[in-house]
């Protein structure tokens, strides 16, 4: 295998399964989402921790759907700059996500 096959398989194994995470993230940001409005309190750290999960879940999704057109384009140089800008869209999701989850837990002790 020559070093670009092997760099093209490589990013590819990478973007599935940053696929795979992405996608089990937004599912668990959306659920926190509706813990939250089932719960029904509404204070001002609560409401701020829940738009914050909502919008690492719109960033999740829009990660999964970087990737996905990143898998099916036959560009490589088109297909690396995607995969740079869904890892992008995932680190903001994430630390979205553990800001969210820190705002839970210093308002709920």
């Amino acid at each position: 295998m020559t070093p670009p096959e092997r760099q093209s398989t490589w990013i590819r194994e990478e973007l599935l399964h940053l696929l795979s995470v992405s996608g089990t993230l937004s599912g668990l940001c959306i659920t926190g989402v509706t813990l939250f409005h089932t719960l029904g309190r509404a204070t001002l750290p609560e409401t701020f921790a829940d738009d914050l999960l909502a919008i690492s879940a719109l960033l999740f999704l829009l990660c999964t759907y970087v990737i996905f057109i990143a898998l099916r384009t036959r560009r490589e140089s088109m297909a690396v700059w995607l995969e740079k800008v869904a890892d992008t869209l995932f680190l903001m999701a994430l630390s979205g996500m553990v800001g969210s989850g820190f705002i839970m837990v210093y308002t709920l002790i």
